[in-house]
């Protein structure tokens, strides 16, 4: 990534949670070309979901550095 990058991602990453899942959801849309509302609201269902799990502690959270690192190797 870019610096530009960097800084956008560093600053969407200070968002409250809710902001950042829209933003995702809008980012997906724009990389789908779709306007098929069912897709944007499955989006926002796999993002509740994993909300939900990571609250009630199913899942665990990693940071981004290690997210970045298991990106990289693939």
């Amino acid at each position: 990534m870019n610096a530009h990058v960097d800084h956008l991602l560093d600053e969407a990453l200070g968002l409250p949670a809710a902001e950042r899942a829209a933003l995702t959801v809008a980012l997906l849309d724009s990389l789908e070309g779709s306007d098929d509302s069912s897709i944007a609201e499955a989006w926002r269902q796999e993002i509740r979901s994993r909300q939900a799990a990571l609250r009630a502690g199913t899942v665990k959270a990693v940071s981004w550095t290690e997210a970045r690192a298991r990106l990289s190797t693939l």
